[in-house]
């Protein structure tokens, strides 16, 4: 075998293990945000944290987000259960840790830094 042949048998093996690095790549999962926003009905502040959380989530997880929207009058029930004491309140769930935002989500910056987006 001349140096060409061996060259170019090295040169497929470089192939086939970029190739099986590019599928190990492709085959992790993209990170998803799960979120759970509970608002009071059409209160100022409820209707502005949903507006500004759907619109980071837009921004910056695209494609990568659950975002739950509960209504604390129509679900009573799921106020002791997670036990809200306030609204609006934003829970992160995933990824982990858990994390809680409470009250005002005006400002953006502060809402991405707490929620580590």
């Amino acid at each position: 075998m001349n140096d060409f042949d061996k060259n170019n048998d090295n040169s497929s093996e470089l192939l086939e293990d970029s190739q099986t690095s590019l599928d190990s790549f492709a085959n992790l999962e993209v990170q998803t945000y799960v979120f759970r926003l509970y608002v009071a009905q059409n209160s100022f502040k409820s209707i502005q944290a949903v507006k500004n959380i759907k619109s980071i989530c837009e921004e910056h997880l695209k494609g990568r987000y659950e975002l739950e929207i509960i209504d604390i009058y129509e679900n009573p029930e799921r106020l002791e259960q997670e036990q809200i004491f306030a609204v609006p309140t934003l829970i992160k769930e995933l990824p982990p840790p858990l994390q809680r935002l409470i009250g005002d989500m005006t400002d953006k910056e502060k809402v991405k830094i707490c929620l580590s987006i």
